[in-house]
């Protein structure tokens, strides 16, 4: 097995212990939470070009990276419902997007159609990474001790600038999830529309 497709898996091993270390309390569980999901983050970033640049792209990675993505970034959301640190619905926005553009590629792949990734899909993955890495961050900056009250704690209108930061971060997140699936599907309506 390459390096990339090794990279992938570790992002479905990655994902498991953030969702333990997220659930489980202990000292600075928050802390250790952030610091797993940004090395899952960049297993992200490194696969796809490591696999480009040793011109190592398999059936294999193409399949199972954005699944890799998909598992990692929609377990993050749907653990922040049940940690009450983001509405139910914006996640229902996140998690079916994903599903209705995983399906949609599974109907192409039928008809020997491949779906290339769109720019709209790639800034709604960075907007998705930056909202989940900014809640860990607003959950965990109070374990740093001083450095971290310093830097995360200033005051914005009354607030830690870390909380409206957040909550820009979580709408950014959903306006362009739905607006790059809605994109995504409209663009490819005839694979659809034709089974009508």
């Amino acid at each position: 097995m390459n390096l990339p497709n090794k990279l992938t898996l570790s992002r479905f091993a990655l994902t498991v212990a953030f969702l333990v270390v997220i659930y489980w309390e202990f000292p600075a569980n928050e802390t250790v939470a952030l610091v797993v999901f940004i090395l899952a983050s960049m297993t992200d970033m490194l696969d796809g070009r490591i696999a480009r640049r040793d011109r190592v792209v398999t059936n294999f990675g193409i399949l199972m990276d954005p699944l890799a993505d998909k598992v990692l970034i929609c377990s993050a959301f749907i653990a922040f419902v049940g940690l009450k640190l983001m509405p139910a619905w914006m996640v229902v926005i996140i998690v079916a997007r994903e599903l209705a553009i995983t399906g949609l590629r599974l109907l192409a792949a039928s008809k020997q159609v491949v779906l290339a990734a769109e720019g709209y899909g790639k800034h709604k993955t960075v907007s998705q990474i930056v909202a989940i890495i900014a809640i860990l961050v607003l959950i965990s900056y109070e374990q740093w001790g001083p450095p971290g009250r310093a830097v995360f704690g200033l005051e914005l209108f009354g607030h830690p600038w870390l909380t409206w930061f957040v909550e820009l971060a979580k709408w950014v997140a959903v306006v362009l999830t739905f607006l790059s699936g809605a994109i995504y599907l409209w663009r490819n309506r005839a694979l659809y529309l034709n089974d009508v």
